[in-house]
Formats: C-alpha cells, sequence, structure tokens
C-alpha cells in the first residue's frame, strides 16, 4: 500500500468543535505515536471518513440528531468489509438518554466516561487501530482473491479458445465426417462446463464485494425458458432423462437482467439434471399467480434430508457422496447459491422442499410480473449474413496455438488472415499491409493489447479498422478499460466462430 495512503488510513479522526477537547486529545494520542486530524463539522468528518481513516473519537453532545443521522448514514452505507471503530466521549456513560440513540445507530462503538485517564485512551484507541488494521487485511485479502479469481479465468480461457477453434477447423475439413462431428460435440460440452465453472467463480467474487448490478430490461418469461433450455441441453444429452416443460398460453414480461435470471433458472435445472439417477423425470413448468411469475422444477432423483435444504443455498455447498447415485454430478457447489443471491437481487424468492433422500427436490422461484400477452413470440428464423470477400485479417495473440488456428480457420471461411505475436509485431504488419479487421488478444507479454489498440488508431487509417478484443480477461473493468482503449467489441474466450464471424459479417465488404 502507497505509504501516503496507509497514512490516512491509520489516523483518528477527532470531532470536538468546542472547548479544548479536540487539541488535548491530539496532544496525548501524539505523545502514543498516533496520528491525528482534528474536524470542525460534520460535513469535514465526512468527507476525511471517506479519505481514509483507523477510527472517530467524538465528544457527545457533537452528536445531535442531524449529525448522527448523517454519520450513521455513512456508517450503513460502508464496504462489507468495514465497520469504521467510534469512540464517545461521554459524562453520563451509556445511562444518557442521547447516547441511547447513538448506540441504537453507530454499530462499532466505545464509551469513554470522564475524566478519561492518558493510558486510557491511548490503549483504548490503539485497540481500535489495531481492529481496523484486521479489516484492511481483510480487504486486502479480498482483493488478492479477486486478482487470482481472474488470473485463474485468464489462465483457463486462454488453452480453451485453440481447442475450440481447432474443432471447428476439423468440422469445416471434414464437415461428412461422422467421427470429427461426434469428437467435436464432445469437445464443445467439455469447453462449455469448464467455461461455465469458470464464469461462476469469478461472479462469486463479484458478488462478495457488491460489484454486481442487475442490467434490468423487459424480458419474455418464454424466452427465459428456452434460453434455460439451450443452456442445459448438452448436460441432459445421453441422460435418458425425461423432460416435461410447460408455460402459461400467453406471454408474460418480467422486469429483470435477462442474463442473470436464466443464469438462475439453468442452475437449478442443472442441479435436477446432475442429481437425478438416469432415467429420471423433470418437470419445468411456469405459471402466474397474480402478479408474480412462478417456476417450479421438479425432480425424482436422490432427494434431500429435511435439514439439509436450507444448506445446499450455502457458498461451495456439496451433496453427500454416499448418496450420490447421479451420473456425471461434478462442480464446485455454488450454483444454487448464485441462483438464490441473483433470484433475490430481482425481489424474488427461491426454496426447495424434499420428502427425503430417494424422493426427489421440487425448486419455487418466484419473480414479479410487469405485464400479461405484452409481447407477441418472434419466430426463430436465423439468417447467415454473407460475408464479402477480400478482406484482410490480422490475429494478435502471445498464444501461438490460439493465434495460428483462428488464422487458420478464417482462411477456410475466405478471408486473407495472418497471424503475429506480439504487440510490436502488429504494429510492423500494419504499417506493412493495413488489415481491414484486427483481432486481438490483451494480456500480452511486454506491449499489452490496451496500448497496441492505442498506438493503431493513432495510425493514418487506424480508426478505420474494426478492432476486436478476444481475451481471458471477462471482467467488467477489462471491458470497460477495452473500450476506452480503443477497442470495438470485447469478448471473452473462448468464443465461438460463429460469433466472431457475426461481428466480421455486420461489417460488410
Amino acid at each position: 500500500m502507497p505509504a501516503e495512503r496507509q497514512a490516512l488510513e491509520s489516523r483518528v479522526l477527532v470531532y470536538a468543535p468546542t472547548g479544548r477537547d479536540a487539541a488535548l486529545a491530539q496532544r496525548v494520542l501524539a505523545a502514543g505515536n498516533i496520528e491525528c486530524h482534528i474536524c470542525q463539522t460534520m460535513q469535514e468528518v465526512l468527507a476525511e471518513l471517506e479519505r481514509g481513516a483507523g477510527a472517530l473519537l467524538a465528544q457527545e453532545e457533537t452528536l445531535v440528531p442531524a449529525a448522527l443521522k448523517q454519520l450513521g448514514d455513512w456508517v450503513a452505507r460502508q464496504p462489507h468489509w468495514s465497520d469504521i471503530p467510534v469512540l464517545v466521549v461521554t459524562h453520563q456513560g451509556a445511562d444518557s438518554p442521547s447516547l441511547q440513540t447513538v448506540m441504537a445507530t453507530l454499530r462499532n462503538l466505545t464509551l469513554l466516561e470522564r475524566p478519561v485517564r492518558t493510558r486510557a485512551l491511548i490503549s483504548t484507541v490503539q485497540s481500535a487501530l489495531n481492529a481496523r488494521e484486521r479489516q484492511y487485511q481483510a480487504r486486502e485479502a479480498e482483493r488478492r482473491k479477486d486478482e487470482f479469481l481472474a488470473t485463474l479465468a485468464h489462465e483457463l480461457r486462454n488453452p480453451l479458445a485453440p481447442i475450440r477453434t481447432a474443432m471447428s477447423l476439423l468440422s469445416l475439413m471434414y464437415p461428412a465426417a461422422s467421427g470429427v462431428s461426434k469428437v467435436r460435440d464432445v469437445v464443445e460440452r467439455q469447453i462449455g462446463h469448464l467455461t461455465r465453472l469458470v464464469d461462476d467463480l469469478l461472479d462469486v467474487a463479484r458478488i462478495t464485494s457488491g460489484k454486481i448490478v442487475l442490467q434490468r430490461e423487459p424480458v419474455a418469461l418464454s424466452s427465459v425458458i428456452s434460453h434455460a433450455l439451450e443452456i442445459c441441453a448438452p448436460l441432459l444429452e445421453g441422460t435418458q432423462h425425461a423432460l416435461d416443460v410447460s408455460q402459461p398460453g400467453e406471454d408474460v414480461m418480467l422486469d429483470a437482467d435477462p442474463v442473470r435470471l436464466v443464469q438462475s433458472l439453468a442452475n437449478v435445472l442443472g442441479n435436477a439434471i446432475k442429481f437425478t439417477p438416469a432415467p429420471g423425470v423433470i418437470s419445468l413448468r411456469a405459471e402466474t399467480s397474480g402478479d408474480t411469475a412462478v417456476f417450479r422444477v421438479k425432480d425424482n432423483g436422490i432427494g434431500l434430508e429435511p435439514e439439509a435444504i436450507d444448506g445446499i443455498f450455502e457458498m461451495f455447498a456439496q451433496c453427500d457422496p454416499s448418496q450420490n447415485r447421479a451420473r456425471g454430478t461434478g462442480g464446485l457447489g455454488i450454483g444454487l447459491s448464485l441462483a438464490r443471491r441473483f433470484i433475490e437481487m430481482h425481489g424474488g424468492t427461491i426454496t426447495a422442499v424434499s420428502n427425503g433422500p430417494g424422493t426427489g427436490t421440487e425448486f419455487t422461484m418466484t419473480l414479479p410480473i410487469v405485464a400479461h400477452g405484452a409481447h407477441q413470440r418472434a419466430s426463430a428464423v436465423t439468417v447467415q449474413p454473407p460475408i464479402a470477400g477480400n478482406r484482410r485479417v490480422l490475429v494478435v495473440d502471445d498464444n501461438q496455438d490460439g493465434a495460428d488456428m483462428l488464422t487458420q480457420l478464417l482462411e477456410a471461411d475466405g478471408f486473407t488472415a495472418e497471424a503475429v505475436y506480439k504487440g510490436e509485431d502488429a504494429l510492423a504488419s500494419i504499417q506493412a499491409a493495413r488489415p481491414d479487421i484486427i483481432i486481438m488478444d490483451i494480456g500480452m507479454p511486454g506491449m499489452d493489447g490496451y496500448e497496441a489498440v492505442r498506438r493503431i488508431r493513432a495510425l493514418p487509417g487506424g480508426k478505420d479498422i474494426l478492432v476486436i478484443a478476444v481475451t481471458g480477461w471477462g471482467q467488467e473493468s477489462a471491458k470497460l478499460q477495452a473500450r476506452d482503449a480503443g477497442f470495438d467489441h470485447h469478448l471473452v474466450k473462448p468464443v465461438r466462430f460463429e460469433k466472431i464471424r457475426d461481428f466480421l459479417a455486420r461489417r460488410g465488404g
């Protein structure tokens, strides 16, 4: 941590604007090598708290209702790791009526009754600062964990990209070979499974740090179901399960984040598929009850002990292996926890019931409805847009297998493609022959993708090149940084070639 930041976060704010208490406290604490900052108004206290502080020392009489409300609001908005120690010097102790309100408002409170002895003040403040330091350590541990998960996701996604691209290339080279098709399907299923596990890990980090914000929009209930079924199709394939799906005849609109809602339903449905021995029976029923949409997922799988119901929604919860007779039930134990968090963020509920081992389980999800019959289902017609020929694509990636596989796939699709493995080499290639499109990794050694795209945009004609980031960094911060650096699009590895092709088709000839 920078020394300036550390100094701010280890100081004590003193709020005693009347009399000599502030100056006296500052002299006493200085004797204990404790840095102080005297505040004259509650507005100054709040501003300095935002900059950083180890504790707040205040006079009882300064915490009048208006000031106490402002301080209480700030305390309530603290990050989840933070609990600022507040020390209040009082004449009457806890029996003071005004202190009853203070104690109900401030959650990490220590009372110091006058007259306060010098050693008592120093030791009490030092204890508060020590406790605050442990909070900062928890914050740092969380930051390191988030960095580790993001790096892990990046490193796992990098090898997945050339594997997926190689399978697409094989399918293109041998379209009629049934053996290649079967292998491709297996690889695609396993890539999809691993990618979802990586995404779930990152969602855990985002939720615990409060970084997930729902992107609400009107979404059709039927669309949520169809996309959840699409996600679960590879998991269902080969299980011999019977899946029964029913939904309202008229469409129902929800005010929801479609990605998170689909993810939640897919997690619950996937749980039922995994923990039901084949051949099983699974039902997904959606219905309306007044202004509420209700999703019910029921299976005849391994079931649960009544006392285990609440625990299945806890992070990293796992089924008892001795009861697990279903095939292919791997996972991290975070899918149901994520589903509960996302549903509750939408203002809904999720519950589970089971009559015991071997009796199956039923999950019920509820969500508010926006309107009935407000959406007409569109026919599912997909038109593959034509791609104009004679376009040059430059692939930039330090993962040479990934760059070479994507280059071969682009050439097989009619593009003129070249692969380079460094940001510096990309600049040299562009100056020799300007490409129409650049597909570039971000996390490269030496000149990374951010710096490379900034330099590309500064070249003559550089602003006219379509530049797509294809990277293992999938955090929101990485997407924003890519946009600010000059990328037109940001795709997270492993990317299906159809997705890349779609961006190229939109570009036109």
